[in-house]
């Protein structure tokens, strides 16, 4: 999906200085005074870059920002100090911003894949803060789109959203077992992943939240992904690029069928029941249960994949098992028309051959019974050894000997020891036949190992196939790969056994895999990337494999 740039998200109405005191926003929240701006340099070390949102109420913004020791992205929340005010006493937001910080300090330990993880925490008073900020925590950079972008071209289906609410809603869960609150209540808190899962990308949540408040934010990421509308609040709504949802005459969000007929009726009435009223009889309370639901619709999902879905108020993805009978037939692959056609032609030279044989046969069984020398034959080099060596194997137009057989590999996908994932979401396109679309990497500002030692796509067949050669269509030259097989999956790079490297041309690049084992799953692991200078990427558009003729 595309939608806005993050550039495009900042803040639509920026806060600005007040000269009797904090400003309101629409929901009574004091507005903290301007003191930040793009590069601004904290504790001399974290550089910010573009300003992607903010929390009036709790005096933050949310930065991307550059850790310029490590030549690293990062999410900086910034808290800065309120406007001054008539009371003799106020100290800006001082107090508050030293219990957030103490909040963040006592979470510190806490990891969660559902959660960008917190890397460092600046207290106020610490050196290197700019004038009028109190403090700020610096966490992993999640890539992805914010929930605005996330729908800006149309709303996601809704088993989509549910897969996308999972790693939240267990983050939710385990935090609230460790006594801590995540802050996920607010739109502009969250992002979306390149595997299209929700993270909490931004830290230091306002210190008056209470479990209660991340279960109404998890029912409030579901309904945003559902219909595109921010169920909370309409200050926040706003800020995010979001619509707000409507009200019923009791106040509380209009129900997602509502606004989108087809929503299936277990994620309408967790919605319902996260962001009711506390009286009401079906009110969600817990982490746990939204987590549970979820799971619940997930895993129904996957046990009825064999029948065809009811309609859920969005077009099919091109991905998706079942499409519609007036779906565009998909064009036609040319590569796959030209081996279609080499194997045609080889087809047809063998029955020519075993005709001509045939009739040689017959000729010698009903002819003349006088023995001929054949010209070239075996018989006139007899003293050379005995017998006539076997013809040369001829290749065929992609390189492949004529003779072997192409074999589809059934799963990819990322492998990564550094956790990144590059563009997970994407690297089946590497298998799917098709050489207009394809996998690439992030881009590095440095070639490999300076930040990782590689990345990788893990390949797996149905069952092991001894391979003669495999082909890899990219238009990253100088791209080097390693060839490897591996025991499983998920085994670690060094229980994987090298089987040979190669590197990149522009286009196809054909490499063999003579004398190989049988092997069910093969790594390709880049160790260095195309391109150069600070823009270091690699771009695979399709990888086939073939294997030994049987």
């Amino acid at each position: 999906m595309t939608g806005q740039t993050e550039s495009q998200l900042v803040d639509p109405a920026p806060l600005v200085p007040t000269q009797s005191g904090p400003a309101a926003d629409a929901d009574g929240h004091g507005q903290a005074e301007t003191t930040t701006a793009a590069g601004s340099l904290l504790a001399g070390r974290y550089r910010l870059g573009v300003r992607v949102g903010s929390d009036a109420a709790a005096g933050a913004e949310f930065w991307r920002a550059e850790d310029t020791v490590l030549r690293r992205d990062v999410a900086a929340t910034v808290l800065r100090r309120f406007g001054p005010g008539t009371d003799p006493d106020d100290d800006g937001g001082a107090a508050r911003a030293q219990e957030i910080i103490a909040r963040a300090l006592r979470s510190g330990s806490f990891e969660h894949p559902g959660c960008a993880r917190l890397l460092d925490v600046l207290a106020p008073g610490a050196p290197g803060l700019p004038d009028g900020v109190l403090g700020a925590a610096v966490a992993e950079w999640v890539p992805g789109l914010s929930l605005a972008e996330a729908v800006a071209d149309g709303m996601l289906k809704p088993l989509a959203t549910a897969r996308a609410l999972q790693p939240l809603a267990a983050a939710a869960e385990a935090a609230h077992r460790h006594g801590h609150v995540l802050g996920c209540d607010h739109p502009q808190r969250l992002r979306l992943n390149h595997d299209g899962r929700l993270q909490l990308g931004f830290a230091l949540p306002r210190p008056e939240l209470t479990p209660a408040d991340d279960v109404r934010g998890l029912g409030a990421a579901l309904y945003a992904l559902l219909t595109a509308h921010w169920p909370l609040s309409p200050s926040d709504a706003a800020r995010a690029g979001l619509r707000p949802a409507g009200r019923g005459s009791d106040g509380t969000p209009l129900a997602p069928s509502a606004v989108r007929p087809g929503v299936p009726v277990e994620l309408e009435t967790l919605v319902v029941g996260t962001l009711g009223m506390d009286s009401d009889a079906g009110r969600v309370r817990t982490a746990a249960a939204v987590r549970n639901v979820v799971d619940e619709v997930v895993a129904e999902a996957d046990r009825v994949i064999l029948f065809p879905p009811e309609h859920d108020g969005a077009p099919p993805e091109p991905g998706d098992v079942w499409q519609p009978r007036s779906a565009v037939a998909k064009p036609a692959d040319p590569r796959r028309r030209r081996k279609l056609a080499i194997g045609l032609a080889g087809l047809g030279l063998c029955v020519l051959a075993a005709a001509g044989y045939m009739s040689v046969q017959l000729g010698e069984l009903f002819g003349d019974p006088t023995p001929r020398i054949v010209v070239g034959s075996s018989a006139a080099g007899a003293s050379g050894g005995g017998g006539a060596a076997a013809p040369a194997q001829a290749d065929g137009a992609d390189g492949a000997p004529v003779g072997d057989v192409a074999v589809k590999a059934v799963g990819a996908d990322v492998y990564d020891d550094a956790g990144d994932r590059d563009n997970a979401g994407k690297v089946s396109r590497v298998i799917d036949g098709n050489p207009s679309t394809g996998w690439k990497t992030f881009s590095y500002r440095q070639q490999f190992p300076a930040l990782k030692p590689g990345v990788g796509i893990m390949t797996s067949f149905a069952s092991p196939v001894q391979l003669s050669s495999l082909i890899i269509e990219s238009p990253s030259p100088g791209t080097e790969i390693e060839i490897r097989s591996a025991p499983s999956s998920d085994a670690t790079l060094a229980d994987t056994v090298l089987l040979t490297r190669t590197t990149l041309d522009d286009g196809d690049t054909t490499v063999p895999l003579t004398n190989s084992q049988p092997v069910q799953y093969v790594l390709l692991w880049i160790t260095h990337l195309g391109g150069g200078g600070s823009d270091n990427s690699t771009e695979i558009r399709e990888v086939s494999f073939r294997r030994v003729a049987d």
